[in-house]
């Protein structure tokens, strides 16, 4: 409703982790440095936040910029026994009927992808929300892929991404095979206050309307209510712009971020 109102091509605080809206703020653009040079370089790498802070879109804008070399493996939904792990795998590499029988699925996982590296295709896999991993035993499965390689490389990149339960459960005695293999370690943070206003403006931007939509009052507000966490600042936004449409404002100002704001306290 208020797209035409403001001037708007798309939505510009849409929920959906669309990483033509990533703003790449000091944390957000050093994550995904060493996402990149992680997969690049076929190590593994383990990537933690609060919830909403960006981790998914990042990984969405590490898929688009991975070339028809990369075979991205995305598991969205790792609530999986360690065999359904594995078939899933070897499923969405391209195995035409992974066995039911763990010792021969390990065989066709490995014969795939070394076929993969003699086509010069890299496999990725990369494990959203891989704090709901339900069994060790699947941990144990993610750690054995990086014994899949030749002397010099690895024949799979591994990416883990999780809420910040996943380090503390990660730091238990039991984990430390894991934590030996792991390469990379990031924890991505929310946006500094004086980050949160290009953030609104870059996807305002993004979305073909006006950069100056919210005022500055506004702004300090939408950076104290949301903490900086992205997905908040979005909820806030999205609901100020609906505010100030039904109000028939041209601009947002304090008084309508503080509106909505109680409205989602009241959630």
């Amino acid at each position: 409703m208020y797209k035409v109102f403001y001037g708007l091509q798309a939505r510009p605080f849409s929920k959906t982790p669309d990483p033509r809206f990533l703003y790449f703020s000091k944390s957000h653009r050093e994550a995904y440095a060493r996402l990149l040079h992680a997969v690049e370089e076929r190590e593994m790498i383990l990537l933690t936040g609060g919830i909403g802070c960006g981790k998914t879109t990042l990984s969405r804008a590490l898929m688009d910029e991975l070339s028809d070399n990369y075979r991205i493996v995305l598991l969205t939904n790792p609530r999986l026994s360690p065999l359904e792990f594995l078939q899933t795998l070897a499923l969405r590499l391209g195995v035409d009927a992974p066995s039911l029988s763990k010792a021969e699925l390990l065989e066709q996982l490995g014969s795939r992808l070394y076929s993969l590296y003699r086509q010069t295709i890299h496999p990725v896999l990369i494990v959203d929300e891989a704090q709901l991993i339900p069994h060790k035993d699947v941990f144990d499965e993610i750690r054995l892929l990086t014994n899949y390689q030749l002397d010099d490389v690895n024949l799979i990149s591994v990416v883990l991404m999780g809420q910040p339960e996943l380090l503390k459960r990660l730091a238990h005695q039991v984990y430390e095979p894991l934590r030996q293999r792991i390469g990379i370690q990031f924890v991505l943070q929310p946006l500094q206050p004086e980050e949160v206003g290009a953030y609104l403006q870059q996807r305002l931007q993004s979305a073909g309307g006006r950069t100056d939509l919210f005022d500055s009052e506004a702004v300090q507000l939408i950076a104290g209510f949301s903490a900086g966490i992205p997905r908040r600042i979005n909820q806030l936004a999205s609901l100020a712009l609906l505010e100030g449409f039904g109000r028939g404002s041209a601009r947002i100002d304090a008084s309508v971020v503080s509106n909505v704001a109680a409205e989602l306290d009241g959630l």
